[in-house]
């Protein structure tokens, strides 16, 4: 019988002992606000933003116009797409008239992959300086807008990964990393 009390005893001090430690390190943790409703807005547009604007840049400028099937937009197609609808969003927001807001800006008037890439990009530091701009009580009242388009661009990451998969690649975010 004491050889059993000893192992369950043995059993139960090292489970005080290890209790004991997680409750010291969660009372000595630096306790984390939850972000703002602006600040959640902003890091979920910034993060799928730079997904984005990653495939954009790392995307062969001599493939800018593949596409999925004959019916689809071009690579190209998708990310002024993109753009255009972010400026689409901020002119209906603030009322006022910034950057190429056509739902598909023409392929045409972007030349280069790098004039592209730089569209997009702006698009997505103006959307960012907007939602600084207009704080918790802004981004609430538009907040579905908000989660409207950033789910939009969201949903456009996705695509452009089945452009990455179907022509042999490897989307940046997929990659390994160094």
């Amino acid at each position: 019988m004491m050889r059993l009390v000893r192992p369950v005893f043995v059993l139960a001090a090292l489970c005080v002992a290890l209790f004991g430690g997680v409750v010291r390190a969660q009372e000595n943790a630096p306790s984390k606000k939850p972000p703002t409703g602006a600040g959640a807005v902003l890091s979920n547009w910034n993060d799928v933003g730079n997904r984005l604007v990653a495939m954009a840049e790392d995307w062969p400028e001599d493939k800018y116009d593949y596409k999925l099937a004959p019916t689809t937009r071009t690579f190209q197609e998708v990310i002024l797409h993109v753009a255009g609808s972010n400026y689409h969003m901020l002119n209906y927001m603030t009322k006022s008239t910034v950057g190429d807001g056509r739902n598909d800006p023409a392929a045409a008037d972007y030349k280069t992959k790098a004039a592209t890439v730089a569209f997009l990009k702006k698009s997505i530091e103006a959307g960012a300086a907007e939602a600084k701009k207009q704080g918790d009580a802004g981004v609430n009242k538009l907040l579905e807008d908000w989660i409207g388009y950033t789910e939009h661009m969201g949903e456009h990451y996705g695509l452009l990964v089945a452009y990455y998969r179907a022509s042999g690649g490897v989307p940046p975010e997929s990659r390994p990393k160094k």
